[in-house]
This record gives C-alpha cells, sequence and structure tokens, in this order.
C-alpha cells in the first residue's frame, strides 16, 4: 500500500485556470471519492495523478518519492475508465492477461495470475467467454481485474459505473467496496453521483469550480458541512436554505427570526451575531403540522414507496421535505 499527496497543485489550460492550489494527502489503502458538479475538476486532477495531464505546478508524491516529472510507465498506477475498452477479439483471460503479456511475464505465471484475479471477482466461471457475451456489470469486472493485474501502488477509477443501469450500479458499488476491503489497495475514484460517495468513501474530497471546497468522512460532510455549497451537494432531496436574521436583545441568548410572505416566528439559537445569515434545515428533519411551521404552496409530491418527496414553495425558494412511510 502507498499514499499520496499533492502539493499546491495547480492546472491551466492557456490562460484558463482549472485546478487551483490543491493541497491534499491521501493515505495508504484509503478509499477516496472525488464528487462535485460536472466541470469542478475531478476528473482533470484524476487525470494529473495518472500522468495523462501534465501539472502546471506544485508537487505530486506517492510514498517518498516525488512523481509529477515521472512518465506514465514509471508512477505503478493503473485505472480504470468510464469506457471499459475491452478487446472484443480477446477472452475475458486474454484482456485481464493483457499487460502481463506486454511485461513479458511468463506463460504459466499469466495464467496463474489470471485465475487468481478472476476468482476474487467472480469471474473464473465465465473466463473464457468475450465480452461481446457478458453483461455490463461483469465488462466492468474484468476492466477492473485489468487495471488489478500488475498490482499497482495505486487504483484509479474515472466514473466506471455511470454506464450501468441502477440495478448494476448498487450491484457494482458492493462489488467495488467488497474488493477495496479484500485487498486493503490505495483507491480514488471520481463520480458525480453523491450516493456512490456517501456509501464507497472512508474520506470524500468536495470540488467546486477547481477548488477544495471540504474534505471529510461522508458523516462529517453531512453533518458540519462548510458551507451552503457543501449543504446543498450532500443530501438528497437537497438541504433547504432559508434567510434569516438574528436577534442579539436577549441578555443570555441569541433568537433566529424568519420572515417571509406571511412567516413571522422566532426560536432560540446559540449564534452570536449580527445582520443577516442563511438558516439549513434538511428535508428528513421537517415533517407537516396543522399548527404553526413553516407556511408555504405545495406544488409536487413523489411517492416512492418508503419515502414521499414534498416540493413547495416559500416565497421565490423551492423548498423540499421528506416524509418515511416506514413504521
Amino acid at each position: 500500500m502507498t499514499g499520496l499527496s499533492l502539493k499546491k497543485v495547480c492546472k491551466k489550460f492557456g490562460d484558463h485556470s482549472v485546478i487551483l492550489n490543491v493541497d491534499l494527502s491521501i493515505k495508504p489503502g484509503e478509499f477516496v471519492v472525488f464528487v462535485g458538479p460536472s466541470g469542478c475538476g475531478k476528473s482533470t486532477l484524476l487525470r494529473m495523478i495518472a500522468g495523462l495531464e501534465e501539472i502546471s505546478s506544485g508537487e505530486f508524491w506517492i510514498g517518498n518519492k516525488r512523481a509529477d516529472q515521472l512518465p506514465v510507465s514509471d508512477r505503478d498506477i493503473a485505472m480504470v475508465f468510464q469506457s471499459y475498452a475491452l478487446y472484443p477479439h480477446m477472452t475475458l483471460a486474454e484482456n485481464i492477461g493483457f499487460p502481463l503479456r506486454l511485461a513479458k511475464m511468463p506463460k504459466e505465471e499469466v495464467q496463474q495470475k489470471v485465475m487468481t484475479i478472476a476468482e476474487v471477482l467472480h469471474l473464473n466461471n465465465i473466463i473464457d467467454r468475450k465480452p461481446c457475451q457478458i453483461s455490463g456489470g461483469q465488462r466492468q469486472r474484468v476492466a477492473i481485474g485489468r487495471a488489478l493485474a500488475r498490482d499497482p501502488k495505486v487504483i484509479l477509477l474515472d466514473e466506471p459505473l455511470s454506464n450501468l443501469d441502477a440495478a448494476l450500479r448498487l450491484e457494482m458499488r458492493v462489488e467495488l467496496a467488497r474488493l477495496h476491503k479484500q485487498l486493503a489497495a490505495t483507491m480514488i475514484y471520481v463520480t458525480h453521483d453523491q450516493v456512490e460517495a456517501m456509501t464507497l468513501a472512508d474520506r470524500i474530497v468536495i470540488l467546486n469550480n477547481g477548488e477544495i471546497a471540504q474534505i471529510g468522512t461522508p458523516l462529517d460532510l453531512y453533518s458540519k458541512p462548510a458551507n451552503t455549497f457543501v449543504a446543498e451537494f450532500i443530501g438528497s432531496p437537497k438541504m433547504n436554505i432559508f434567510p434569516v436574521e438574528i436577534d442579539n436583545s436577549k441578555a443570555d441568548n441569541a433568537s433566529v427570526r424568519l420572515t417571509n410572505e406571511g412567516n413571522d416566528f422566532t426560536f432560540d439559537a446559540p449564534v452570536q451575531t449580527n445582520g443577516p445569515l442563511q438558516m439549513g434545515i434538511r428535508p428528513e428533519h421537517m415533517s407537516p403540522t396543522d399548527n404553526g411551521g413553516i407556511r408555504g404552496l405545495v406544488n409536487r409530491v413523489e411517492h416512492l414507496g418508503s419515502d414521499t418527496y414534498i416540493y413547495w414553495h416559500f416565497s421565490a425558494l423551492l423548498s423540499r421535505f421528506r416524509i418515511s412511510n416506514r413504521a
């Protein structure tokens, strides 16, 4: 197992900066997920680690060795792309063993290594088939197996599940979690899907406009977001944000006051500041009531079986809350 570190890493395309002063340390054996909206720089950052994009400035270290000047072949990093990129004329065994044959490994060792990987990935019963004869989830496992073949120090995964349907994505999430636990490998995973990030990661790196918005465990990001961007990005449906004012006229405590279109009420809050602020309430922490509360106009209801999502307008804001249908 090997750790990684990025120190003041930047990336520019001409005069346009896409990665800005990224500082990040990844522990050996850690599963780290880069997540953020489209265009935030997560795939570019992954490609810089792999060596597919040059670093404009800063340093990249693999263990105790500086690696930003090393060619791709010397970094000992494997990458799984969004596209499976399997060779259609080769069997699954030949696809997995291809990098070993390129490395001139003896045939007997290649066969032994391929069968070991196939057993780990539950492919040993179909190892003689070709890619056109297996499902999308199985093809993705073959692509992962090919990445594992050379025992890389670090495994990079660039949105590997985005081409799969919902059922296969769930199956492959479980497979990836099991694989990481079994191999104890250092993995970096890029996705725009927060569910994948929350369920797979030891730590999540949230990127926004080329900068790190926050780093933390899934529960830390959910319960202690550093800013409104993180607060609204983590959680589904996303957090409701209301404009509020703080009243510090009380000697012992402050009050939060929400005033807007028929809503005018206050409640105590341990806030010692003045001026307008924003209050965040997650949908799962709200429930309908006949007396008091925040009033608005319901414009959509989504029934999802175990939960019901209700969307409503509070002034010009579209807000939402969730009702659990479980007993």
